[in-house]
């Protein structure tokens, strides 16, 4: 089972963090870019370190999974740096998706 982090960058989490991830996972059960089911993380469009009146704001989040091959979690929310975080997740998550979708196969 997925045990959230309690403090990152020194920020203590908020005691309903839990339950507002677990509820949003409940309505967003897949990956905004490849539609996986599996290994989903809740990340925070604006960092919740940064901006913590948003950490529980569901207009904040966004579902994104780390599964081997690509995480979409590091590649898009963190552009591949756990360090950085992307202001453009929405829009680059939704071009992506987009181009899964109308993809040609051989």
């Amino acid at each position: 089972m997925y045990q959230p982090s309690r403090i990152v960058l020194g920020i203590p989490r908020n005691p309903e963090w839990d339950k507002v991830r677990n509820q949003y996972l409940k309505n967003h059960n897949r990956c905004v870019v490849c539609s996986r089911a599996t290994k989903l993380n809740v990340h925070h469009i604006r960092p919740y370190h940064l901006y913590h009146e948003l950490e529980l704001d569901p207009t904040n989040l966004i579902t994104l999974c780390e599964n081997t091959g690509i995480n979409c979690h590091f590649v898009f929310g963190h552009l591949g740096d756990w360090t950085a975080y992307n202001p453009n997740v929405i829009e680059d998550t939704g071009i992506y998706h987009k181009k899964i979708e109308e993809r040609y196969y051989i």
